[in-house]
């Protein structure tokens, strides 16, 4: 196999345009890979001039598969810049609503996103239904795993296949020797990735119970934008606490408290039983996976999750830090308003900064100058030694950092969560790898999982602790203080982050004369699919592809394998302008 420059343009089952340019040695190896995404974002141009507490509506719209993460540190950073303090009930229903888009994304993603890197679907025509019943009960208490749930699975497979319509299943590799599950294990997955399809239109209830609706929720600088009715009444159950008077179509009840309540047990239940057996399951079979795409070691969290505000960082479900060199035994400590911690670096991105390329910027001096100096398409190959994405590349104190899953799971079990401690080691003593594996492709994907767990149980406290407060009389879900511009600060900023299923978010926000004077966002997927820097430094997608072998250049499943196992999304980092810059389409809201 002669040298080459494999191309992978765009990355499917993900969202937004992401084309790696990967170079390989004689025997296939990966040698340097090139990151780059295919679009433009000008978010922070839109929202210069507009009030603040608009700003999360237009933020909020950067991603439709992040839905409300972007929602959440808008308001954040506008809180922040105000010193607005939400209620104890408003953080319960943050927390509430993040934690349903985690376990919602993560299952989404597995199933759907990233399971058929792994899971041949056309094998599983030559299963035994009956075989596949009896490893679906080795695993798992699941209810549908009868010998007639999964021929009944196999044979809607089959006449999808042979009227030539793989529809949702199309564009496989199917049949390529890196698959190794055997047929029954491949038939148990398509019928749970169905299964994930039906399950997830139950778990939005959660957002459109206090959001009003999903996708984009509703948001509110000050709190929830939903009220506690006390002035309803629930059948067949009387008066009480959360039955007394009052209504309003913005305001929730019992019903819609009790809805929520059944949603979580229904998402503990779909983790339990389908979620967490079926990565382990999966997993034994690509235990070598736990040996390829590391990437470069380097850890960060903002954390989330509060049990006493935003101004608690010890009170946060998931900590605050950042791990260098897989080092377990330190965490180094983070502060967002630093100026020489985080910034971000254009010098192999189309932007420009009035200070030079090579100049790093913290986010309150963000700057946003399209600059593309690229090949015009169509394009063989990018000029990966000049400036090739429009992506930035955000660093901490000068380092490539890692965000998302792995991160948070082993910031957890760094500072000694017990529930992350013991979903870990049960995971590694159950496919018999050494902790090492977590620094993986296969331990990326399965931090997901065990997260998603972890978020699932506390989503129940939440829960429970709401209840209590609104049966001991605390109904506030706003804080009405600061709310009119005259009472603002001619200047401020802020900063707002939260721990978006992809991993860090932040948005940093100017605010002048009641009007927002700057805005920045840093998102998941610029710090893990960033170019390199001016130091020549890979940013983490690049960085882990190294080294990767190819079995056939043209079907490069082991490159998806990696990258999806970032959870990809790159229309948080891209979006779309006019070739010169101009206004697309203009909207007057009356």
């Amino acid at each position: 196999m002669a040298t080459q420059t494999v191309v992978v343009d765009p990355i499917t089952r993900i969202e937004g345009h992401l084309r790696i340019e990967a170079q390989t040695d004689a025997d296939g190896v990966i040698q340097q890979a090139s990151s780059a995404g295919t679009m433009v974002r000008g978010i922070e141009i839109i929202l210069r001039g507009r009030d603040p507490r608009d700003a999360w509506a237009f933020a909020q719209r950067i991603c439709g598969v992040c839905t409300l993460v972007h929602g959440i540190a808008s308001v954040r950073a506008v809180e922040d810049a105000l010193k607005y303090e939400i209620p104890a009930n408003a953080q319960l229903i943050r927390n509430l609503m993040i934690g349903a888009q985690f376990v919602h994304d993560h299952v989404m993603h597995f199933y759907h996103l990233h399971a058929l890197d792994w899971v041949d679907v056309v094998s599983a025509l030559k299963a035994d239904p009956k075989k596949t019943s009896e490893l679906a009960q080795s695993i798992s208490g699941y209810a549908k795993s009868s010998p007639g749930y999964f021929a009944d699975v196999q044979a809607r497979l089959k006449g999808f296949v042979e009227a030539g319509q793989l529809g949702i299943f199309n564009n496989g590799y199917w049949g390529h020797p890196a698959y190794k599950l055997p047929p029954e294990a491949n038939l148990m997955a398509v019928a749970h990735y169905l299964e994930a399809l039906a399950w997830q239109r139950d778990v939005v209830q959660i957002h459109t119970v206090f959001g009003g609706k999903n996708p984009h929720p509703n948001f509110l600088v000050g709190g929830a934008p939903v009220g506690i009715a006390i002035d309803s009444e629930h059948p067949g159950k009387g008066r009480g606490p959360l039955y007394r008077g009052g209504s309003g179509a913005t305001a929730v009840s019992m019903v819609g408290l009790e809805r929520v309540r059944n949603v979580i047990q229904s998402m503990r239940a779909f983790v339990d039983q389908v979620y967490v057996p079926d990565t382990l399951a999966i997993a034994s079979f690509y235990k070598d996976w736990g040996r390829q795409g590391e990437g470069i070691g380097n850890f960060l969290t903002y954390g989330d999750f509060p049990a006493n505000g935003m101004g608690d960082v010890a009170s946060f479900l998931v900590p605050r830090g950042v791990i260098l060199n897989r080092d377990l035994s330190r965490v180094e400590p983070i502060d967002l308003n630093a100026e020489d911690q985080i910034q971000e670096f254009v010098a192999h991105s189309w932007y420009e900064y009035s200070g030079g390329k090579d100049k790093g910027l913290h986010p309150y001096d963000g700057e946003t100058t399209f600059a593309y100096t690229g090949p015009k398409p169509p394009y063989k190959n990018l000029e990966t030694d000049k400036s090739y994405s429009w992506l930035k590349s955000p660093r901490w104190r000068g380092k490539a950092v890692e965000v998302g899953p792995l991160a948070r799971v082993l910031m957890l079990y760094a500072t000694g969560n017990a529930q992350a401690k013991e979903l870990v080691d049960m995971a590694l003593k159950r496919l018999d790898l050494p902790v090492q594996a977590l620094y993986s492709t296969l331990g990326r994907t399965a931090a997901r999982t065990l997260e998603t767990k972890i978020f699932v149980d506390a989503m129940e406290g939440w829960y429970n602790q709401l209840i209590a407060n609104i049966k001991g009389g605390d109904l506030r879900t706003f804080n009405e203080k600061l709310w009119e511009p005259e009472s603002w600060p001619r200047e401020a900023r802020g900063v707002g982050y939260t721990e978006a299923p992809r991993g860090a978010l932040a948005h940093w926000i100017v605010i002048k004369d009641g009007k927002i004077a700057n805005y920045q966002a840093v998102v998941p997927s610029t710090w893990n699919a960033g170019p390199r820097d001016a130091q020549g430094q890979d940013g983490p997608y690049e960085a882990a592809l190294k080294g990767t072998r190819l079995h056939d250049p043209k079907q490069p499943i082991e490159i998806l394998r990696t990258i999806h196992s970032f959870d990809p999304c790159i229309a948080c980092a891209v979006h779309v302008t006019d070739p010169a810059g101009e206004e697309l389409i203009k909207v007057k809201v009356r």
